[in-house]
């Protein structure tokens, strides 16, 4: 059940029990009016019952909690401390006055994630985004083709504006995913189920054998040696898989006795995890090839696949890849997959949601060479859009056609470099380098917050620019009058 706060708190009303009051140019004050609490709020009390169940903490509290989180880079035990012990981030998450006391479990962050899903968070991150286009006042002042504008015929609006696109990987905080070193899990793993059931079986059954110190050696023998030779891992690669493959067995043959209702739900979860691993293993080594469709390369995060990056560090990453739209600094999340694809073929898609967004195509697409391919080329010679980078073909023969196509390359890379930066913030001052989350849906919804996030202090450093320019204006008026009126009194004098 969810119950809507028929008002929010007010900033001259908010009690402190120590005395005092509350700074108006706090940064948690200024972030709190910058989110429409309204509009999230009613997109978040869909998700609960009316009338039944306990009532579930405000919307405001939910998503307020997972943005200190994401801004202080804490982990949730420390998120709900700091809440305890600042009133300012009370404020920020909706009360009234302080409170000395914890506001909530930390194991209710888990569930904040489960419900406030990277869909919710793409749709705040478009309500920023439209937010601060009413706030700076643009008005698409051209035609969309539905009618004619001042009497004149219909006209196609011209290209205005300039999209830039690139895509990155969100690594996920795990192991880096040895074949021989993940069979070692799994078996650790069957072992224990083994251990489980056995204890369900009827008395006088026999314990099936596991060696579990025989491969427990042979592990340890391999993964001492530095530099291992092709045949010692394809070696150490089949012991493993046998020593699973016949954990795996017994399991099935203990489950006809005592069924496989016993274990619990995290156990199933491995279980099957793991029989699909070993049949890929298995398939791969009969096989002889290097990769396979949906290959698992985690037990506890059998969602995370490869990326190849080609970066300078490693050939591959391991997360979800997020392919990402910028315009006027703020950043959009257009795909974000854990499956390996190439973002070059998503280039129209993106142009015709910037079409839907604002009414025009933009006059100018800053995109990585990867999206440089034919179909995006002739796409954008259809439409009139102008695709950074060097043109297909050979060069022109006439010199200072050359050299300005070469200063619009360089301006245009200048403009693309944005997007890098960032990712560089997403992942140097928030959290996109490391996905500490366990479970899919939450791994996307700390994704999508870290975007979230940098949208909401670009707004926040916005407010403060305009601030200063307004505070800078009127003392330039200040000092403008004084000084006329000094030089009439000394004109008088």
């Amino acid at each position: 059940m969810y119950r809507q706060k028929d008002s929010t708190p007010e900033f001259s009303r908010f009690e402190m029990s120590f005395g005092g009051e509350l700074r108006r140019d706090n940064r948690w004050v200024i972030l709190g009016e910058l989110v429409p609490w309204d509009e999230v709020e009613k997109r978040y009390a869909k998700l609960f019952c009316e009338g039944n169940g306990r009532p579930a903490l405000s919307v405001r509290v939910a998503l307020g909690s997972l943005v200190i989180k994401e801004r202080l880079k804490i982990s949730d035990e420390e998120t709900v401390d700091q809440i305890r012990e600042n009133h300012y981030l009370q404020y920020f998450l909706g009360y009234e006055s302080y409170r000395d006391e914890r506001p909530f479990d930390s194991s209710m962050m888990v569930y904040f994630r489960k419900r406030i899903t990277g869909n919710v968070l793409k749709e705040i991150n478009e309500l920023l985004e439209s937010k601060q286009e009413k706030s700076e006042g643009r008005k698409d002042d051209t035609c969309s083709g539905d009618g004619a504008v001042n009497g004149e015929k219909d006209e196609e609006p011209k290209n205005q504006g300039t999209l830039i696109v690139d895509a990155t990987c969100a690594p996920e905080d795990m192991r880096f995913p040895h074949d021989v070193t993940t069979l070692d899990e799994a078996r650790r793993k069957t072992e224990k189920i083994i251990d489980q059931m056995f204890e369900k079986m009827p008395e006088g059954s026999i314990k099936p054998r596991t060696y579990r110190r025989v491969a427990r050696k042979r592990f340890l023998g391999f993964i001492r040696n530095r530099k291992p030779r092709s045949g010692d891992v394809r070696k150490a690669l089949k012991t493993q898989i046998q020593f699973v493959e016949r954990n795996l067995r017994s399991i099935e043959s203990m489950a006809t006795v005592v069924g496989i209702g016993m274990l619990s739900r995290k156990d199933y979860r491995d279980l099957l995890v793991i029989t699909e691993y070993v049949r890929q293993q298995r398939e791969l080594r009969e096989s002889g090839e290097l990769s396979i469709p949906g290959r698992i390369v985690s037990i506890s995060k059998p969602h995370v696949r490869a990326i190849a990056r080609g970066k300078a560090r490693g050939m591959f990453e391991f997360g979800a890849k997020v392919s990402v739209s910028m315009v006027n600094g703020f950043a959009r999340v257009e795909t974000l997959s854990w499956d390996n694809y190439n973002e070059g073929i998503e280039l129209k898609e993106q142009i015709d949601s910037y079409l839907e967004r604002y009414g025009t195509y933009p006059e100018v697409v800053c995109a990585d060479k990867i999206y440089r391919n034919r179909d995006n080329l002739e796409y954008c010679k259809n439409h009139h859009i102008r695709l950074s980078g060097p043109k297909l073909g050979r060069p022109f023969n006439d010199e200072a056609k050359r050299r300005e196509l070469r200063r619009i390359e360089r301006e245009d890379e200048g403009t693309r470099v944005a997007i890098e930066g960032k990712f560089g913030e997403a992942k140097r001052t928030y959290t996109l380098d490391r996905i500490g989350m366990k479970l899919k849906e939450t791994s996307e919804s700390a994704i999508m917050m870290v975007f979230f996030m940098m949208n909401l202090m670009k707004l926040m450093r916005d407010r403060m620019r305009s601030l200063l320019a307004v505070l800078w204006g009127s003392a330039w008026e200040l000092f403008q009058c004084l000084f006329l009126r000094t030089i009439r009194l000394d004109f008088v004098a």
